[in-house]
């Protein structure tokens, strides 16, 4: 049975999202078939459109991509795990109105504060 791996590029300037190659390996003549197009378009841009891939890659025997593996401590769990975390900034600027606010605040009452004394 086909298998589809995907490895990561690195992003450009101008990427709205991550690019990324599609591979598919152990593709045998049924997988190969099921991919070809019907109206005898090309197979890799056809994929291409149709996943977003920068490229289509198809084998027909097993590829490890060294990017794909995740190597194991000793005790089963992950040594090195890539998180990737996109700030919310939908409230961005209200939040930091906020915390203006409260800092004048409290330099308000600061000043008046010291001035009885």
């Amino acid at each position: 049975m086909a298998r589809i791996q995907i490895l990561e590029l690195p992003e450009g300037a101008g990427d709205d999202r991550p690019p990324f190659l599609l591979i598919i390996d152990e593709a045998g003549e049924a997988t190969w078939n099921a991919l070809r197009p019907p109206d005898g378009e090309g197979l890799h841009e056809t994929l291409e459109e149709q996943t977003g891939a920068r490229a289509v890659l198809l084998f027909e025997v097993a590829v490890e991509i060294p990017a794909n593996e995740i190597s194991l401590d000793p005790d089963g769990y992950p040594i090195r795990v890539k998180l990737r975390v996109e700030g919310d900034f939908g409230r961005f600027r209200e939040q930091v109105q906020d915390e203006i606010a409260k800092s004048q605040a409290g330099l308000a009452n600061a000043l008046r504060t010291s001035r009885r004394i």
